[in-house]
């Protein structure tokens, strides 16, 4: 609804337009960097490749399952509407506070910390001094480390908010853009590092020199699986928040779940060849030791190694166009979540204005800037990414158990889309979300607990906003 003071929001998305943002807001930062770690925890190239396809097999079920859902209630606020229609409005309501306080904004700090670390590449950034830059508080966070980095990172927060602040259709030709640039870049990479680069299926089938081979009965090599998980699903992270774009979709009950499925199909086969390719390039043990230095990146160092400064030049503009865009993209669907919660009584007041010269969720827009930036002084890269993929895998689940509960609340509801392998594929997913969560309490119990700690963190706002709504 518009007023004389406030717009109101514009279904001006077609089917494409939702692909390319689907696409966009998956590719960022994890296709570059989290290899890194992942070597770090397997050891071993095949592995590794297994880990990033059962990571995409994994997302698309999650996928499939959430699609089912959008299609039947697709609406502005993605999943905040669906948990209120499946589950309470109180679940619906932890939902959004995690998204804000963990999930979307931990998002944004770490794909535009990357830009950062980039550009540090090409321009090195100052920092402080070493008795500032070891400064912690509580021993878990580093606000001065990295200052540099830091600073700029939340420079490029606050000039892309600026944008979608204008407007969605700015925001969504800037990502178009640049994602068109980085398709095709990380195509010519491929290309080029399978017939110039130098490598070698050698290099496939050697494992690190510290490996250890084990049998797929051992728990320790399922934990160690598992975190390199949390790694690469970081490289799939993003798919979901296009659901809070349904308001402004054309069609929205066909177009955004077949943009969701098409798009991380897409992203699957971009980020298998791509990692064979750094495998292939370079041994196993080279890609380890990027490990030695936090600004180093290690799509930097494989190019680099067959193009040598050309290379590292290359791939550092590279990145800069894809976090800028993924960053964009980001920044772009979560205001609208911020919205439905205040038009509801249930977030910030000021969220629930739009603007009546752009039609954007103008304020909801800078509070995501705000809290995104101090989340950005709060730690590291690793750090928030395994927290957001913490909180981000409780809701996945409860989405994929929401296929079965409105198959039972509302048999008779139109299904545009029907989830594929029901009920098997939403049970597997189900499971799996149930085991990650329970594998990252147990082997990364800080970043569990930090991302509870900001989830249960709004129960008494939800109770001082629930009581308000009702007076």
């Amino acid at each position: 609804m518009a007023s004389a003071t406030q717009g109101g929001l514009v279904r001006s998305l077609g089917l494409f337009s939702v692909f390319v943002l689907t696409v966009s807001s998956i590719i960022g930062t994890g296709i570059y960097k989290k290899i890194t770690p992942m070597a770090m925890e397997l050891g071993s190239p095949a592995l590794i490749l297994i880990c990033w396809a059962a990571a995409g097999i994994i997302t698309l079920f999650g996928t499939l399952s959430n699609a089912e859902v959008a299609s039947m209630l697709a609406d502005s606020g993605g999943e905040y509407v669906y948990f209120r229609k499946i589950y309470n409005k109180f679940f619906a309501f932890l939902f959004g506070w995690s998204s804000f306080t963990a999930i979307r904004s931990a998002s944004i700090a770490s794909i535009a910390y990357v830009f950062s670390q980039s550009l540090n590449l090409l321009v090195p950034l100052p920092g402080l001094p070493e008795r500032w830059a070891d400064f912690s508080v509580l021993g878990i966070f580093t606000p001065f480390e990295n200052f540099g980095v830091k600073i700029v990172t939340i420079l490029l927060i606050v000039s892309l908010s600026y944008v979608n602040y204008r407007g969605l259709k700015l925001g969504e030709s800037l990502s178009k853009t640049i994602t068109y640039l980085v398709i095709a870049s990380i195509f010519l990479i491929i290309i080029l590092g399978l017939t110039i680069g130098g490598g070698s299926f050698e290099n496939i089938h050697t494992t690190a020199a510290a490996y250890v081979s084990k049998s797929w009965l051992d728990s320790s090599l399922w934990q160690s699986f598992f975190a390199a998980l949390l790694a690469a699903f970081w490289a799939y992270e993003g798919w979901s928040a296009i659901g809070f774009l349904g308001g402004e979709i054309k069609n929205a009950k066909r177009n955004l779940p077949l943009a969701l499925v098409t798009g991380v199909l897409f992203v699957m086969m971009v980020y298998l060849a791509i990692n064979f390719t750094y495998l292939y390039i370079l041994p196993v043990d080279t890609i380890i030791g990027n490990a030695t230095s936090s600004n180093n990146i290690a799509a930097v160092g494989v190019v680099g190694h067959f193009l040598g400064t050309t290379g590292i030049m290359f791939m550092s503009v590279l990145i800069l166009f894809t976090t800028f865009g993924c960053t964009n993209t980001t920044l772009l669907p979560p205001p609208r979540l911020y919205y439905a919660m205040a038009k509801e009584g249930m977030f910030f007041k000021g969220a629930a204005y739009i603007h009546p010269v752009y039609n954007t969720p103008s304020k909801s827009i800078l509070y995501q800037a705000i809290w995104a930036s101090i989340l950005v002084l709060s730690g590291s890269f690793d750090q928030l990414t395994d927290m957001l993929i913490f909180a981000a895998f409780i809701f996945y689940g409860a989405t994929a158990l929401g296929v079965f509960i409105l198959r039972l609340k509302m048999p008779d509801a139109p299904r545009p889309y029907k989830a594929w392998g029901y009920p098997v594929i939403p049970a597997l997913f189900i499971l799996f979300c149930v085991a990650l969560v329970i594998v990252t309490l147990i082997s990364k119990p800080r970043e569990a607990l930090m991302g509870l700690t900001l989830m249960f963190s709004g129960v008494p706002f939800y109770f001082y906003w629930n009581r308000k709504a009702k007076e």
